[in-house]
């Protein structure tokens, strides 16, 4: 018996080695398959894809031209045949369908010499069962001219194609989640931003918070740094960007004024270690428009020693805070007059007894003949003079000072460092514009009856209002004197 020694190893050795393979394997011969393609170029072709092109039964029959040496158990267990021969002469049943594009590309891999090939497609088991492959062939070192030895291996990639696929529909769902939700989301990489912060651990920082607000040049620099990877349709929809690089390339015009001051509030946050944050504040459209938002963003999962993924969400709030504006407005001031209420002139009062700001002055003012207007010209007519004598006072009156409609038809003013003197100019100017209000408006006659007091430090305010009632009442009483129904 001959025994042909390879390496200190014989030949069986080898074969095991092709038999056992853990891989399907075929051993092929190309030799008449390259003959042909030499052929075709020796009679004048030049452009193989042109040529297999117009004459398509070229690809099957070179197909048919490949010899099957040997394959191995792990190929007949793949394709689920009982014996080498069984497979060799169903091979039509193996190769059929896309494998006949693929091979197109196998015969110009061939045509441009290469020596390697590779592709992925699906073959086919005796039993009709699809098998999605990885396919490579290699011609064997001193076939490199006839490729009479080509090694073949065929490697069932089911389980990762059939993952990747469920990975891309799990990818395509959660795509969708982010691009259609509801509210603005943002993926953005805050890396860098982290790394200038542990750069600044080596400094003798203290406290990162005063830090910051003296050195707000790098707040800034930080927030350059941010990298915005993504946004959503809702963010182009609220920030008025027809494109995301449109809006990407004018962050500055969103992120601007006062959110600087809530940018350094974030990199305190960071500092700290913290994955999550939130806060409200004011960002602009590309138009100019303000938008009261509320902001939130979250480091995501294996993410937290580098920052690399954070979600941004930025909800619009512009309709709530309205509201809620609205409503302190309501439970601040007097509707039919917008001036102040009583409960926020008591609240005040309170407020000034308690502060540095005396003397303060109370003003005093009555609507005069309120009801008799109401009864000879009705209460729209009524309602026309409480508001021009809220005009007046008003206007008669400084921004600090504190001017409310106190009862129906009685007002009052606070007047923060104001002495007598202040009060009777201030009492001078009412009547004054009173005159003059009264140039203007047709209807009813305006009349107001005043009275003012100050207090000094120590001096209960509740006693100072009450000395301005007093002369009010006092001026009132002269006036319908004068002014009898």
């Amino acid at each position: 018996m001959l025994t042909i020694m390879i390496n200190g190893h014989n030949v069986t050795y080898y074969h095991e080695l092709f038999n056992r393979s853990p891989i399907s394997l075929w051993e092929e011969d190309f030799r008449v398959v390259k003959k042909h393609l030499d052929d075709l170029r020796s009679n004048g072709v030049a452009d193989i894809r042109r040529y297999l092109d117009e004459q398509p039964w070229v690809v099957d029959e070179c197909l048919r031209q490949i010899a099957v040496l040997n394959v191995n158990q792990k190929t007949l267990d793949l394709f689920k045949a009982g014996s080498k021969q069984e497979l060799l002469n169903n091979l039509s049943k193996v190769f059929r369908d896309e494998m006949r594009c693929h091979f197109y590309n196998e015969l110009i891999s061939i045509w441009e010499g290469q020596l390697e090939f590779e592709c992925e497609g699906i073959n086919y088991s005796l039993q009709d069962e699809p098998i999605e492959i990885y396919l490579r062939w290699v011609v064997l070192p001193g076939f490199e001219t006839s490729y009479g030895r080509v090694l073949i291996s065929i490697e069932d990639i089911g389980d990762r194609k059939r993952a990747e696929r469920a990975l891309a529909v799990s990818e395509a769902h959660f795509r969708g989640l982010f691009e259609y939700s509801p509210i603005s989301l943002w993926e953005e990489d805050f890396s860098s931003v982290k790394n200038s912060l542990d750069a600044l651990r080596a400094e003798p920082i203290g406290d990162i918070r005063f830090y910051l607000i003296e050195h707000p040049l790098i707040v800034d620099e930080c927030m350059s740094k941010i990298k915005v990877l993504d946004v959503n349709r809702r963010t182009l929809e609220l920030f008025g960007a027809k494109s995301k690089d449109e809006l990407l390339n004018n962050l500055d015009k969103v992120f601007r004024d006062e959110m600087r001051n809530h940018f350094r509030d974030e990199l305190v946050s960071l500092w700290r270690g913290d994955t999550l944050y939130e806060c409200e504040g004011i960002n602009y459209t590309l138009g100019g428009d303000p938008i009261d938002i509320h902001l939130r963003w979250s480091v995501l999962p294996g993410s937290e020693s580098t920052f690399e993924r954070v979600l941004v969400s930025i909800e619009d709030i512009t309709a709530r805070k309205r509201a809620e504006e609205y409503l302190r407005y309501l439970g601040t001031h007097d509707v039919m007059t917008t001036l102040y209420n009583r409960a926020f002139f008591e609240e005040e009062r309170v407020r000034l007894q308690h502060s540095r700001l005396f003397p303060i002055s109370i003003v005093i003012a009555d609507l005069n003949f309120l009801k008799r207007t109401n009864d000879g010209h009705g209460h729209e007519a009524g309602d026309d003079l409480l508001r021009r004598a809220a005009e007046v006072l008003k206007a008669a009156f400084r921004e600090e000072d504190i001017v409310a409609r106190i009862g129906g038809d009685e007002f009052a003013v606070l007047l923060p460092k104001s002495d007598e003197a202040a009060a009777e100019q201030a009492l001078h100017r009412i009547q004054t514009l009173t005159e003059l209000n009264n140039k203007y408006y047709q209807g009813p006659t305006l009349s107001m009856s005043l009275g003012a007091a100050t207090g000094n430090a120590g001096d209960l305010l509740t006693d100072v209002q009450r000395n301005a009632d007093d002369r009010m009442y006092q001026e009132k009483r002269e006036h319908h004197k004068l002014f009898p129904r």
